[in-house]
């Protein structure tokens, strides 16, 4: 598999640090965090394995990034009607 790289402009980077540092949802800090480890130039399976608080599938990591590369910070929010249901209904 070759290597992911992400190669990202100052205000890119400046976007993605202060979603690390401010975005009140942990699940947009975690991919905001992983992209910017990747553009570091860590690997992609390294980050998802031991660049996280939580160990990841790299496929999950590397959908993470395909997302932001295509969409932007768009791509990084779980799109409406997706994830885990509600167990009982109102």
């Amino acid at each position: 598999m070759r290597q992911l790289i992400v190669t990202l402009s100052d205000s890119q980077e400046q976007e993605l640090q202060d979603l690390v540092a401010h975005h009140p949802k942990a699940y947009i800090r975690e991919k905001a965090c992983a992209i910017l480890k990747i553009a570091q130039g860590h690997p992609g399976i390294w980050v998802a394995q031991n660049g996280l608080l939580r160990k990841r599938r790299k496929n999950t990591v590397y959908d993470w990034v395909h997302s932001y590369q295509t969409q932007g910070i768009t791509g990084l929010f779980v799109k409406k009607g997706r994830g885990l249901k509600p167990s009982f209904s109102p």
